[in-house]
C-alpha cells in the first residue's frame, strides 16, 4: 500500500468561499453535510491501495479536532512549512517509496479514480493526474477550468501526484520557485524553458511528450495520467463549483439508492 498525503493547507489572503462562513480553513468547509477534507479522507481510506495517510496545514490541530475524522484509522496530522513544494519535501519517505499526493479540496474523489491513477503512474518517478477538456465537457459543459492547451488536447489537473522518494527533491524544489504561478498555465509553461513554451504555443507536442521531456531536465521519469472520469478535474475553488459539486453528490446518492435521477 502506498502512503498518502493531503494537503489541507490555506493560501494566504481572505478565502471568498469562507466569507459569512464562521469557518477559518477552507478544508473544514461543509459540502453535501460533511467537511471537505472528511469526502477526501473517507475516499482514500476506502481504497484498498492506500496505506497511511498524514493531513498537512498550517494549524492541523485544528483539523484534528474535527469529529468526524476521529473513526478513520492510521489517519495523522502534521503542521506543513510555508509552502506546498517545502511541506511535501519534509514529508517524502526515504529511499525510493513511492507517495501519493491529494488536496482536501478534490472533494469529488472516489476510490476507483485513486486506482486508475495508480494503475498508471506505478512505473514513473512523478506523475500528474489529469482531464482532457473533451472529458469534463461532455458531462459538465458549464464547469470552468484552467487548461493547458497542447498538441491532442486540452488539459486540467485533477489533484492527484505520483512522487518516488527523495530522487523527486530537485523538481520540489524548483516547483517551490513557481507555485504561486499555478493557475497560470503559460507561466508554468515557460518556467520549464523556451523550447517547452514555444513546443505548446505552436502545438509540436502532446502534454506526455512534454512532460516526459521536462521530467528529463531533473532526470526524471514522468507522465501524465489521463483520468477516464470528468468529476476528476472537479475541486472546490469558487461557489460554482461547489453548486456543481453539491449537484454531484445528490446524483451519486440517488444513484445509489436506485432512484430515477
Amino acid at each position: 500500500m502506498i502512503p498518502a498525503i493531503v494537503l489541507a493547507g490555506s493560501r494566504p489572503g481572505p478565502d471568498p468561499l469562507l466569507t459569512g462562513r464562521g469557518i477559518s480553513t477552507k478544508a473544514l468547509l461543509p459540502i453535501a453535510g460533511h467537511a471537505m477534507l472528511v469526502h477526501v479522507v473517507r475516499a482514500l481510506r476506502a481504497s484498498p491501495l492506500v496505506g497511511p495517510i498524514t493531513i498537512l496545514a498550517q494549524s492541523s490541530a485544528e483539523l484534528a479536532a474535527e469529529p468526524e475524522l476521529a473513526g478513520f484509522a492510521d489517519v495523522h496530522f502534521a503542521d506543513s512549512g510555508q509552502g506546498i513544494s517545502s511541506s511535501l519535501a519534509a514529508a517524502l519517505p526515504a529511499g525510493d517509496d513511492p507517495l501519493l499526493v491529494t488536496t482536501a479540496d478534490h472533494v469529488l474523489l472516489t476510490p476507483t479514480m485513486v486506482a486508475e491513477f495508480l494503475t498508471g503512474a506505478a512505473d514513473s518517478d512523478v506523475a500528474v493526474a489529469m482531464v482532457e477538456r473533451a472529458v469534463l465537457l461532455a458531462r459538465y459543459p458549464e464547469s470552468k477550468r484552467t487548461w493547458l492547451k497542447f498538441r491532442g488536447g486540452w488539459w486540467s489537473g485533477a489533484n492527484m501526484f505520483y512522487l518516488r522518494g527523495r530522487r523527486v527533491m530537485p523538481l520540489l524544489d524548483f516547483w517551490g520557485r513557481i507555485e504561486r504561478d499555478r493557475k497560470k498555465g503559460l507561466k508554468i509553461v515557460a518556467a520549464f524553458g523556451p523550447w517547452l513554451l514555444s513546443g505548446a504555443l505552436l502545438r509540436l507536442f502532446t502534454i506526455q511528450q512534454g512532460v516526459a521531456r521536462a521530467g528529463l531536465r531533473f532526470g526524471l521519469k514522468a507522465r501524465i495520467v489521463p483520468m477516464s472520469e470528468a468529476e476528476a478535474c472537479i475541486d472546490a475553488d469558487k461557489p460554482s463549483d461547489i453548486e456543481l459539486i453539491e449537484r454531484i453528490f445528490a446524483a451519486r446518492r440517488q444513484a445509489a439508492i436506485g432512484q430515477p435521477l
